[in-house]
Formats: C-alpha cells, structure tokens, sequence
C-alpha cells in the first residue's frame, strides 16, 4: 500500500523571505539563501525545514532539534545548536504560523472532494439556483430553488444547499453539510456534516402532548465564520440565530434558536447554548461548557471548561464552576472541599471557610 501525503509540496522560501515574512533577524554570516522546503515540530523537523520554539520547557527539545532554522526568541537563542540557524523574533509560534500559513495556503480550507473545477456531471443543481463564476460542486451535491452562490465557493459531495440558501464568495462548504434558511458571508468555511438551519427546539406543552411553535427565522454566518464538523445550528424561532464575523467554533456544538453570538468568539467542543441566549465580542467558551437560555455573556468574557453559566456574565471575567462564578471564588470553593475530604483542621485560633 503507498503512503499517501493529503497536502501538496510548498514552493520552498529561502530564509530571507522568511525573515522579510515576519520581521525575524538571523545572526552574523548566516546564509540567508539557504532554502526552507516545510515546518516540522523541534522533534521531527530536518535540515530544511522551520521549527520554534516558545518556552523555557522546551529547552531540552531545542538543544537536539535538527531543524535548519527555528525561531526563537532572544533569551533562547543561545541554546538553538550548531547546525540550525536561529531565527530571532519576539513571538516565536505567531512567527512560525504565519510561515506555515504561507507555505500551506490551500489546507486552510477544505477544496473538493473530487479533485475538479466547476460543477460535475453527478451535481444536482435546480435551473433557478443561481451561481457566479468560479464555483466548484461535486458530486452528489444538491442546490435547490432560488439558492444564489458566490464565485470561488466549493460545495462538496453529498452537501445539501436548500431552497433561498445564499452562500458568499470563497466559502468551503464541507461533505455531507445541510444548509437550510441560511444566509452566509464571504469566507465562510462549514466542516462536514454540520447542520445549519433546521428547526429550533420549540414546543408548547399541555395536557394533549407538545405542539410545535413554527421556527420562522434563519441563520446568519457573517464573514470569515468557521463551523466545525457535526455542529449543529439551529434558525430562530422568530428572530435570527446570528454568528458573527470571525467567530470560530468546534466540532460537536449545539447552538439553539435565537441565539446571537458576537464577532471574533472562540467555542470549543460539545459545548451546548440554550436559546436566546446572547454573547458578546471576543467570547471564549471552553470545552462542555453549558449556557442556559436568555442571559447575557458580555464581551471578551472567558469561561472555564465543563462549567455551567446559568446568570449574567460581566465583560471581561474569567468565570468557572458549577454553577460557574468569578475565578477566584470558584478555586476557593474548591480548595475547601478538598480540605473538608481530607480531614483537615483549622489551625489555633483559626476560622472556618466561610465564617
């Protein structure tokens, strides 16, 4: 069997365009010509490619790597050995993702699964769907009624875009996606078999059984918005469920009805928001994080993994816990517990937690 490599071989950088890239320095005598073919860890890397490293921690992987070059910063780059060239800069990862991001340009979206331009023969696209120039469908995809997609876009196979759907430029919509009562930006990547748009969890009890509210609202994916793989997004019941632009989130979230989240928030896995639920700008959520319907999470706001947000978050906090509260004052209650299953005593003349 071969041994296949998923991402095309980059056009090698020498390191002055490296240097030139982000604003490194190499020492005196350096050959700056010398060619950089890929990035690779300190561990992995060989003589041409491009490592870094960040952290005293680090140290001992520094002085083994067999990198040819590696950024580091000043107060490292006594340690980088003999035959690597030490590339100085203040942020030695950010340098390192900006190279790996100009090397690796087309694994930053997903492209098609077909390997081919333009809309395949095993496409199924309705004669009113609307598409611009440059726009890739593979196989299997479908494209209802009235759905308008922007030139640079790629639908790929077994995708679902349904009717009125309308999908911005350069977007990657991943294999097996469903798009439903969706309107996306430019840039919009949704990683496969996320479901965006379908009904929001809306019932209205009695003694009869549960009648469904009508879900009449949409999704909004403003620009630059990435949708990890088996997401699913849920349209408002009566007003928009709104992410807004640049906000990341990961594989397996659940975001329900009405729910509107701010520009540039970060959402890690499995976390679950409860309708109309609002968070602000800049938002981290970590991984298992609950947030009940109809409070407010203000901006830049972070909140640990596993907690669950059940009140008002303020702007600008780190909150955690369960029920989740101000950092301190959940270590704290922790602390105290630990101490209780160990027995522990107060000291003379001590108090209790609490007193």
């Amino acid at each position: 069997m071969s041994d296949p490599f998923f991402h095309p071989a980059p056009t090698p950088l020498t390191l002055d365009e490296v240097c030139q890239l982000v604003g490194a320095t190499a020492g005196e005598g350096v050959d700056l010509s010398r060619r950089i073919a890929n990035v690779a860890s300190l561990e992995e890397a060989g003589v041409s490619d491009l490592a870094f490293m960040d952290g005293a921690r680090h140290v001992a992987e520094l002085t083994r790597t067999r990198a040819g070059a590696c950024f580091v910063t000043e107060r490292f780059a006594s340690h980088v050995p003999a035959g690597t060239v030490a590339l100085r800069v203040g942020r030695p990862y950010a340098a390192f993702v900006a190279v790996a991001r100009h090397l690796h340009e087309a694994s930053l979206r997903p492209g098609s699964a077909f390997g081919q331009a333009g809309v395949a023969a095993g496409a199924m696209v309705h004669p009113q769907a609307r598409l611009e120039a440059d726009v890739t469908v593979d196989p299997g995809a479908v494209v209802g009624p009235g759905a308008e997609i922007g030139a640079g876009s790629v639908i790929a196979s077994g995708a679902v875009v349904g009717p009125g759907v309308r999908i911005g430029r350069n977007c990657s919509i991943g294999a097996g996606v469903s798009l439903q009562h969706a309107l996306l930006g430019d840039r919009v990547i949704v990683h496969p078999g996320a479901r965006i748009g379908q009904d929001g969890f809306g019932y209205l009890g009695s003694a009869k059984g549960h009648a469904k509210v009508p879900q009449i609202g949409r999704v909004v994916l403003q620009d630059d918005v990435e949708i990890g793989a088996g997401t699913a997004i849920d349209r408002g019941g009566l007003r928009d469920t709104v992410i807004g632009e640049g906000t990341k989130i990961d594989n397996l979230v659940q975001i329900a009805h009405n729910v509107v989240i701010g520009r540039h928030c970060v959402i890690v896995s499995q976390t679950g928001i409860a309708g109309s639920a609002t968070l602000g700008d800049f938002v981290m959520l970590g991984g298992q994080v609950g947030v009940i319907g109809h409070i407010r999470i203000g901006d830049g706001a972070r909140i640990a993994a596993s907690s669950n947000v059940k009140d008002d978050v303020p702007p600008g906090v780190e909150w955690g816990g369960s029920p989740a509260k101000p950092m301190r004052e959940w270590f704290r209650e922790v602390m105290a517990v630990q101490r209780l299953a160990r027995g522990d005593r107060p000291a003379a003349g001590g108090r209790q937690e609490g007193q």
